[in-house]
């Protein structure tokens, strides 16, 4: 006998079939939901905190929400912002410059006035406490097929001995050999010429500057194929005569970006930019590195016609707020890490970002810039994809040890590398050996020296701008002493180009930035610029108890001098270090030292102990942490570490007196 099912039994099977099917089609974004809950569920266990971290996004108010380029924490505990015009060409033609500061303590912003387009400048911690912010954006580049005017490069002499002369935006200049008329796009100074020898023996050498033309109509009928010489349009007489201009070829080639000479000042006390004396030189992607006697090296940068400087590297006072030339000419690519070590020489760990030429300046080495000596360091992996690679003075920075961390091609290079490269530079014989990999292949990754004495990497991408949807969201602890890494929690967003990370005074970490060329993996859609700040807590801060130092009045120590502070727990404190504020941008943080202080323990308090050695402790603001014996390290207290005697203004008058 057939068995037959009840009407209740054909219901309840149809039903049961049914939900099977809907939970079928639905099975992905069930489990999507599920595993995002569990996973939030885990990053917030407290033993998960302690072991690897936590992440958290800065709920930044729309009004203040920028695109971050540069980043630099101030000894108010405050952080600046600088997007300038962003690399958005609509802001630049609007002059819709931003910077913001951010004090992380109270979450609190401000809208800072700033003064000119300070994209892609560079920046450096004055002893003073003021951040140097110098160069920047003249003119935004123009693509193959985005040129619609003929223009280039004019070098306008000047032949007379006895003035200098001044041509304003708008000039024109007429060839004549092929009568086509160009138009200066930017003011310039042309100084008077040179003049050397009495009598019949005076020889005149004429000056010369450069300016950027276009021709005054669209077309190609503008263009010209040969060097001319051009009269300027405007003058009459002898000025006629002794000022003229020169050009080769001014085409419809790709225009690079181009930069300004202009330099400024951010007061921290005031908030706001203080105007000083330009550069001699024009710099876009410069490199501003502190020196041991407090004075500022600039080096490298495009210049107002879009090249890369050609080795002229100069040096700022923050005196006499002047900027003077180095005797001597030394090349190097855009951005590239200058490190301040001992005697006051300059390390060059290879890595650099974005331009020059791929054979050319891309060494690693020691620079001694009194000599002009520039000795090379060996062995470094990989050393063709150096580029939108980080370096960083692994921590104490008296071990003199530095750490090259991923890279890529020159350009728009495809390849990428996981690599480290890590060199003591006290070695007889440096040279670069390989550390442990990095959790991928990575250009852009963003690295900073943590009180513990480790090292946090997060972020980057394994292609140019993140293109291929190649953006990778990881993170790792590198530990200086047993040379290894172990991951921590996953940042919570890509970053890639414009991205970058400071250590806080309370000792977390944040992170900014991230400039993505195409938004979607096929690479048809054009990228957005990540504007999330998100902020890191290590593990540290998750542990019962931390040292906590209780004077926390900013103080004046100077070097080989000793402060004493009053201490919580101060007999768990072991060690104590001094650590300089961040200043980062475009992969590079060079500011960054983390310096271990002699320290003794009394009772309730501690004292610690500065070193000698001005090129070790340049002058400046510093953090200074104290450290127990489980790692956990306190937050900072400010301290300000003045000129060394040796290179103070008394000690320099003193010394003139004597030599005369």
């Amino acid at each position: 006998m057939r068995f037959t099912p009840s009407r209740r039994t054909r219901r309840l099977a149809i039903g049961a079939a049914v939900v099977l099917v809907l939970g079928g089609m639905n099975a992905p974004a069930i489990w999507g939901y599920a595993a995002e809950q569990y996973h939030d569920y885990k990053i917030n266990k407290p033993e998960y905190k302690a072991r690897n971290g936590h992440w958290d996004v800065v709920d930044v108010p729309e009004e203040y929400r920028i695109n971050t380029i540069h980043a630099a924490l101030l000894h108010t505990g405050k952080v600046l912002l600088v997007a300038g015009s962003g690399n958005n060409a609509a802001n630049f033609k609007a002059k819709s410059f931003r910077t913001v500061l951010w004090d992380p303590r109270t979450d609190t912003y401000k809208d800072i006035p700033t003064p000119k387009d300070l994209f892609c400048s560079g920046h450096t911690q004055l002893p003073d406490g003021k951040l140097l912010v110098a160069g920047g954006t003249q003119r935004y580049e123009k693509l193959d097929g985005d040129v619609d005017k003929a223009g280039g490069l004019m070098i306008v002499h000047n032949e007379n001995p006895d003035k200098p002369m001044t041509f304003p935006a708008g000039t024109r200049f007429t060839g004549k050999a092929n009568h086509k008329t160009f138009e200066s796009k930017d003011a310039v100074l042309v100084p008077r010429a040179a003049k050397t020898g009495e009598g019949d023996k005076v020889k005149v050498t004429a000056s010369t500057a450069r300016v950027y033309v276009e021709a005054l109509d669209k077309g190609h009928e503008y263009e010209t194929g040969a060097t001319d010489n051009y009269r300027v349009e405007g003058l009459s007489g002898a000025d006629a005569r002794n000022s003229y201009g020169i050009a080769n070829k001014l085409s419809f080639d790709k225009k690079d970006f181009q930069g300004i000479k202009d330099a400024f000042e951010f007061d921290p006390v005031a908030e706001r930019y203080v105007t000083v004396d330009p550069m001699h030189e024009a710099r876009w992607y410069p490199t501003l590195t502190t020196l041991q006697d407090g004075r500022v090296l600039s080096v490298s940068g495009l210049d107002e016609i879009g090249q890369v400087v050609p080795g002229k590297n100069e040096i700022y006072d923050p005196a006499a707020k002047k900027w003077t030339y180095l005797p001597k000419e030394r090349f190097f690519p855009t951005y590239p890490a200058l490190f301040l070590t001992d005697k006051g020489r300059i390390f060059y760990t290879g890595s650099n970002a974005g331009y020059g030429p791929a054979d050319k300046g891309r060494v690693p080495g020691l620079w001694d810039l009194e000599s002009n000596d520039f000795t090379v360091v060996p062995g470094i992996g990989d050393p063709d994809i150096l580029e939108t690679s980080m370096s960083v003075l692994l921590p104490p920075a008296q071990l003199q040890r530095y750490m090259v961390l991923g890279g890529g091609g020159v350009g728009e290079d495809r390849r990428s590398t996981a690599r480290t490269r890590i060199v003591d530079l006290r070695d007889e014989n440096p040279r670069f050996h390989d550390g442990p990999d990095l959790y991928a292949k990575v250009r852009y990754p963003s690295s900073v020296i943590l009180p513990d004495d480790t090292v946090l990497t997060t972020n980057g991408s394994g292609d140019y701008r993140g293109r291929g949807d190649s953006n990778v969201i990881a993170a790792e602890l590198y530990d200086p002493r047993a040379n290894s890494t172990r991951p921590v929690a996953d940042p919570l967003v890509g970053r890639n180009y414009h991205s970058g990370a400071l250590l806080l005074p309370d000792g977390r970490v944040m992170t900014f930035g991230s400039d993505s060329l195409f938004g979607d993996k096929d690479n048809t859609r054009p990228g957005t610029f990540q504007q999330q700040i998100d902020l890191y807590t290590p593990p540290y801060a998750f542990r019962e108890e931390r040292p906590e130092i209780k004077d926390t009045a900013p103080r004046t120590v100077r070097l080989g001098e000793s402060a004493t502070y009053r201490a919580d727990r101060a007999k768990s404190i072991v060690k104590g270090r001094l650590i300089r504020p961040g200043s980062f941008t475009h992969v590079t943080n060079i500011e960054q030292r983390s310096i271990a202080l002699d320290l003794t323990v009394s009772g309730d308090t501690f004292t610690v102990t500065l070193p000698k050695d001005p090129s070790l402790v340049p002058p400046g603001w510093y953090m200074l942490n104290v450290v127990d014996a489980k790692g956990t390290p306190s937050e900072a207290v400010w301290v300000k570490v003045p000129v060394a005697e040796e290179f103070s203004p008394a000690a320099a008058a003193e010394s003139s007196a004597n030599s005369s």
